[in-house]
C-alpha cells in the first residue's frame, strides 16, 4: 500500500488554515442560491410508482463494464482533442458560479479534454436518456458537504439536455436542491447537505460556521428522514472532518462534550451511519454508494520537489512516476476505516466508489482563483496572491465529477442489466 508522506505539526496548521478559509466558499454558495430563488414549489412525493418499462440495451451496453471483471478505479488519463464535455457553462442553467471557471476567467480549457479510461475494460458511453430511463420513477439522492454538491450538479447538467423545457424543475429548499425531470421519466436527482452524514451544528445549509464545530456521533435519525424514501443513494463525508487533528462531539447525552481524535471519531460516526442503513434500507428496493475521499492539492512540492505553490497554474495531470501519486491531502487512515465499516455490513449492500486516486492525478482541474470566496468571485488584487486565495479543494464543471458520475453510471447500468 503506499504510504503518504506525513506533515510537520507546522504544515498541518497551513494545511487546516488553508482548508477552513476554501469551505467558506461553500457555505456562501449556499446561501446566494436561496436568495436566487424567490418562489419555491411545493416538492410533490411520488406515491405507488409504476413499475420502469424496458430500455434498450445495445450489444456494446450487454458487452461493456462489469465490476467482477473490471475495475473503473485503475486506469489512466488519456489525451483526447475529440473529447467534448457532456455540456458546457452556458449550455447548463444550474451551475454555480463557484465552479464555472472558463466563465470567470480562466484562460485555459485543457482540463476538460482528458478522458478517463480504466485498465482492461471501456466504460460504456455516457446516454442521458439511457441514464433516466435506468432510475425511472425514482429518487436518486447525493448527500455530503459542497464537493458532493458540485458531483449532483455535474450529474444534474450531464441529464438535463435530455428533458424537454417544459418537463423540468429546479428547487431550491435547503438542505436540498432538487432537480426534476418529468414527463415519461418522472426522475429526481437531488441533493441533501450534511458534511459530517452524522448530525452537527453545521447541518444548517446556510448558517454554520466553518471553525466552530461540534457533531453528534450517534445522531442520525433528523438526516434519515429525508433519507430513506429516496432510491439510490450517493453518501460522502471527508473534508469537513480534516480542519484539526482533533475534534469536539457528543456521544449518548448532549451534554457530554468531549474532544475526540478525528479518526476515532469518524469510525464512531460512521458506525452510526451504518447502523442506519442495516435498520432502514430495503436492499431489494434500494441501492447505496459512498463515495471515497475528494483529493486536495495544495502544496506543488509534493508532484513537483523545490517548488513552493499549489494547484494554481496547473495544466495537466501528475505525471506517475512509475507508481500510483498520493497526495498528503489524502488519509488512508480514514480511507481504511470506511472500507472496513462498508465491510462488516450485513443485510445492506454498499458499492464503495474509490474514486481518490483517479482524481489524485488531476491537480489541473481545480477552480484555484476562478472561483469564488464569500459568495463573491475573487478581485484582482486576490487573483495575483494565488497562494493565499486559490481554492484547490472544489472543481471546475464540467470537469472531474463528471467522470465520478460516469463510472457511477456505468455501476447503474451494470445494476439494470444484471
Amino acid at each position: 500500500m503506499i504510504q503518504p508522506t506525513l506533515l510537520q505539526p507546522a504544515d498541518r496548521r497551513l494545511a487546516a488554515a488553508a482548508i477552513a478559509s476554501i469551505l467558506l466558499l461553500g457555505s456562501a454558495r449556499l446561501l446566494l442560491d436561496i436568495f436566487k430563488t424567490n418562489h419555491q414549489p411545493h416538492l410533490s412525493t411520488i406515491h405507488n410508482k409504476p413499475s420502469p418499462p424496458p430500455i434498450f440495451l445495445s450489444p456494446a451496453d450487454r458487452r461493456s463494464f462489469s465490476p467482477a471483471k473490471c475495475n473503473p478505479f485503475e486506469g489512466q488519463w488519456v489525451w483526447n482533442d475529440d473529447h467534448n464535455p457532456l455540456y458546457t457553462e452556458d449550455s447548463c442553467p444550474y451551475l454555480v458560479k463557484q465552479t464555472t471557471c472558463q466563465r470567470n476567467g480562466r484562460p485555459d480549457g485543457a482540463y476538460q479534454r482528458w478522458r478517463w479510461k480504466p485498465a482492461g475494460c471501456e466504460l460504456p458511453p455516457f446516454e442521458a436518456a439511457k441514464m433516466l430511463d435506468v432510475v425511472r420513477g425514482k429518487r436518486v439522492m447525493f448527500v455530503g458537504d459542497s464537493v458532493m454538491r458540485s458531483q449532483f450538479e455535474s450529474m444534474v447538467c450531464m441529464v438535463q439536455a435530455a428533458v424537454p423545457r417544459g418537463a423540468r424543475s429546479f428547487d431550491r429548499v435547503p438542505p436540498r436542491k432538487v432537480f426534476r425531470a418529468g414527463g415519461e421519466w418522472d426522475v429526481t436527482l437531488e441533493y441533501y447537505w450534511a458534511p459530517f452524514i452524522v448530525e452537527s451544528i453545521s447541518d444548517h445549509a446556510t448558517n454554520h460556521t466553518v471553525h466552530k464545530r461540534l457533531v453528534s456521533l450517534d445522531a442520525i435519525d433528523k438526516h434519515g428522514a429525508t433519507w430513506k424514501e429516496a432510491d439510490v443513494l450517493v453518501f460522502e463525508s471527508y473534508v469537513w472532518w480534516m480542519h484539526k487533528p482533533f475534534i469536539n462531539a457528543t456521544y449518548g447525552s448532549p451534554e457530554n462534550i468531549r474532544e475526540y481524535d478525528v479518526a476515532t471519531a469518524y469510525k464512531v460516526a460512521m458506525e452510526t451511519w451504518a447502523n442506519w442503513l442495516e435498520a432502514n434500507i430495503n436492499p431489494r428496493r434500494q441501492s447505496v454508494f459512498f463515495m471515497s475521499m475528494s483529493p486536495t492539492h495544495l502544496w506543488s512540492w509534493e508532484w513537483r520537489p523545490g517548488s513552493d505553490g499549489n494547484c494554481f497554474n496547473e495544466t495537466y495531470p501528475v505525471e506517475p512516476a512509475g507508481r500510483p501519486y498520493w497526495g498528503t491531502g489524502s488519509n488512508l487512515q480514514i480511507m481504511n476505516i470506511i472500507g472496513d465499516v462498508i465491510g462488516r455490513l450485513r443485510r445492506v449492500k454498499v458499492t464503495f466508489m474509490n474514486i481518490t486516486q483517479l482524481s489524485e492525478y488531476r491537480k489541473d482541474g481545480h477552480t484555484t482563483v476562478y472561483g469564488e470566496r464569500k459568495g463573491k468571485l475573487l478581485t484582482g488584487e486576490q487573483r495575483s496572491d494565488p497562494k493565499n486565495f486559490a481554492d484547490c479543494i472544489h472543481w471546475c464543471l464540467p470537469g472531474v465529477p463528471d467522470t465520478w458520475n460516469h463510472i457511477l453510471y456505468a455501476y447503474l447500468l451494470h445494476s439494470y442489466r444484471s
